[in-house]
């Protein structure tokens, strides 16, 4: 007992960055130099950090500033299962430009796309799992709507003919909102199923870029203390990782209101965790950079379902940082 109560008062003493910086060095330290698909990583293998969401904590990384706004937004296009890069685009979000680009889509073989078209990617697997999906562009889909759509006549598009024949048919498995059912119900809610993918074998090569941040877990303990852990299959440190860790917190404190529970904490793991070749001596800089406290976040309040959430809902108080470190991410 006395060796842990020593061990919680050295541990409160470290800012949970560290875990963050700790790993950076390690693996500029200890990696292993690896040619990949779009080029040279440092990297290691498997990884895990832990924040602590109590009291409307939330760990937006303070050693450079993170554009938090620009992650919400994101968060928000997934939990509406939103899947087209122009809707990011219309409110100054170009974290997909690159994957949505013409020419990328090519390199898919997706080339029925329309640019910006993603596929089922994120938000698609939350709200819709293993949903049939039918890009506007697909001929052979256009055919068999034209043959089976009984009001096809009064549709003026091939993609208002396809969503109309697809809500016809099979709709997928809306995952978060069987979660946040579960956490309502004070019988389910301790739950150790609570579990929402996005990995989906099925539709790998429909989607423009296969998820990163492949499965999360819930889990209410003590009543009310919700905590969230999230499995990251590919984990790119300087640019990734930092909206990564600010989403999956957003999203727990978001549910922890919606449910009416206390976010408690993050856990996040890793597997392939790497860095750039371009970006390692601009990170240097920020492991000479000490942290300032975390800020908190304020959620104004509880909208009844989980899609009408907007970022004005959301309050972020105290964040102080480093200037920023502009790095080009890699697609």
């Amino acid at each position: 007992m006395e060796f842990e109560n020593k061990l919680t008062k050295v541990t409160a003493q470290i800012h949970e960055e560290y875990q963050y910086l700790y790993l950076l060095n390690a693996i500029l330290e200890k990696g292993f130099w690896e040619e990949g698909r779009n080029g040279k990583t440092k990297s290691l293998f498997g990884h895990s950090m832990r924040f602590s969401l109590k009291n409307g904590q939330i760990p937006i990384l303070t050693t450079k500033k993170t554009a938090w706004k620009t992650c919400l937004k994101e968060l928000l296009w997934f939990i509406r299962g939103d899947m087209n890069n122009q809707l990011l685009k219309e409110q100054g979000v170009h974290i997909w430009d690159a994957n949505g680009s013409r020419e990328f889509l090519d390199s898919r073989e997706l080339t029925n796309y329309e640019e910006d078209e993603l596929g089922p990617i994120y938000g698609y697997q939350w709200r819709h799992f293993n949903k049939p999906y039918y890009c506007k562009n697909d001929e052979k889909m256009i055919k068999m709507c034209l043959n089976e759509c009984w009001n096809y006549g009064n549709i003026d598009s091939n993609q208002e003919l396809i969503e109309d024949y697809t809500k016809m048919g099979e709709t997928g498995i809306d995952q978060l909102q069987q979660i946040i059912d579960a956490l309502k119900d004070p019988a389910q809610r301790t739950s150790r199923r609570l579990v929402m993918t996005a990995w989906n074998p099925c539709q790998l090569d429909q989607m423009a870029l296969p998820p990163c941040h492949i499965l999360c877990q819930f889990n209410v303990h003590d009543g009310n203390k919700l905590s969230c852990s999230m499995y990251q299959r590919s984990g790119d440190f300087p640019l990734g990782i930092p909206f990564n860790i600010a989403s999956y917190s957003f999203l727990t404190h978001l549910i922890a209101k919606h449910c009416g529970l206390e976010a408690y904490e993050f856990v996040h793991f890793v597997g392939n965790c790497h860095i750039y070749e371009e970006h390692i001596d601009t990170i240097k800089e920020q492991l000479t950079r000490e942290p300032y406290d975390f800020p908190t976040l304020v959620i104004k309040q509880s909208r009844g379902n989980i899609n009408d959430y907007q970022v004005e809902d959301f309050e972020i108080h105290n964040y102080q940082s480093h200037p920023a470190i502009k790095m080009k991410m890699v697609a």
